[in-house]
């Protein structure tokens, strides 16, 4: 063997080596050394290039480790939410983080630790909640996020819609707005890369009205820019944008129009890749609606452990089994969530019932299924 074969060898052994620690940069393969010409020579390999110093990976739970042991372990449930939007995750006059969706991270937290603060919440803009979905950076998204089929197929997986919702268009009064049509050249704040942006193209383009979108990626600066007369309109669900008129300085100058533009499943969200948290972080939405259909509240839980309806004492972990034991919880989780949190509507009416802390929205769709409305989970059995 000659030397320049030789030299090649050593080329690959270096290029094995370096592709091994890192993984990061593929270096270009050498070419198979053809049968050499009596006079002949093996051609030159060439050389690889440089290859920097390889990213950190983020921490993610290894293949075949149960994140539940992980959030167990780490004494906390990481929750992807807001601080901004009241409602659903705001902060309160004391600096709390609270609200519909907050509640919800609450609840989980309280399933498995009994303890609703064993939660770290983690403040997102719109544009980063896929991501550290697909990276599993949170344990759970709870953060008014609508369900869509290319979401589910490429972020993770979502759970139960805990709140049904349509996108909506607020205008000014004296705008004298009450159509999209009137809207025809208007300019409008918009949140990026949202269903938001893509249903108001959509619907303006079905109707061959034109428009000019002012985007923001913060939901704060589409609000701020819209109260500061940068823009004619701005859209984004109807909750949401009831929220916010009830922020400004005079919200009586404002409205939401009678007017719905899409249908918003708004839905928690895990990272794909773990059949039992998927399956606890929608049991405790189902005990949540359950609760309230069976009427038992944060006020007669205990006295309603005495019930002799068999689907109350299942549900509170007095007798059978709903499924604990493979969620990896205790027997009695539903009675500590409903005790420490409330049930479905306690929580609707804390933040958006007649006397909510946050605004006034009527249940409307959110209603049980049994007062009209599209709330129902499966029987807890």
């Amino acid at each position: 063997m000659n030397r320049k074969l030789l030299a090649v060898l050593g080329v690959l052994l270096v290029l094995s080596m370096v592709l091994t620690a890192c993984g990061a940069q593929e270096c270009p393969e050498c070419p198979d050394c053809p049968v050499c010409p009596e006079a002949g020579e093996c051609p030159e390999c060439p050389e690889c290039p440089e290859v920097g110093e390889c990213p950190e990976c983020p921490e993610v739970p290894a293949a075949g480790e149960a994140r539940l042991e992980i959030v167990k372990a780490r004494g906390k449930v990481v929750c992807g939410s807001r601080t901004d939007l009241l409602g659903f995750g705001y902060l309160d006059a004391a600096g709390n983080n609270v609200g519909f969706d907050i509640d919800f991270c609450r609840a989980v937290a309280v399933a498995i630790f009994n303890d609703p603060n064993a939660v770290e919440f983690v403040p997102l803009t719109a544009a980063e909640r896929g991501p550290v979905l697909q990276t599993a950076e949170v344990d759970l998204l709870s953060r008014n996020c609508t369900w869509t089929s290319s979401r589910d197929a490429a972020w993770g997986n979502f759970t139960v819609v805990t709140f049904y919702d349509g996108q909506g268009m607020m205008v000014r009064k004296d705008l004298g707005a009450t159509t999209l049509e009137d809207l025809d050249g208007a300019t409008v704040c918009v949140t990026t890369g949202t269903t938001t942006e893509l249903n108001l193209a959509d619907n303006f383009r079905g109707r061959g009205l034109s428009f000019e979108a002012v985007t923001f990626e913060d939901t704060a600066s589409v609000y701020n820019a819209y109260e500061e007369g940068r823009c004619d309109a701005c859209t984004s669900d109807k909750s949401q944008l009831a929220a916010v008129r009830m922020g400004f300085a005079n919200p009586d100058d404002h409205m939401v129009m009678d007017v719905t533009m899409s249908k918003e499943p708004l839905t928690p969200a895990v990272p794909q890749g773990d059949d039992q948290w998927f399956d606890l972080v929608k049991t405790v939405a189902y005990v949540l609606i359950n609760a309230e259909e069976l009427g038992v509240t944060s006020a007669n839980v205990d006295e309603m452990m005495g019930s002799d309806n068999p689907s109350v004492t299942r549900l509170l972990g007095v007798e059978g089994e709903f499924g604990q034991t493979d969620l990896g919880l205790e027997a009695d989780f539903a009675a500590n969530i409903i005790r420490e949190v409330g049930n479905y509507g306690e929580i609707y009416d804390r933040y958006m019932g007649p006397n909510g802390d946050a605004f006034t929205l009527p249940r409307g769709p959110n209603k049980l299924w049994s007062d009209g409305g599209l709330i129902y989970a499966p029987p807890i059995r």
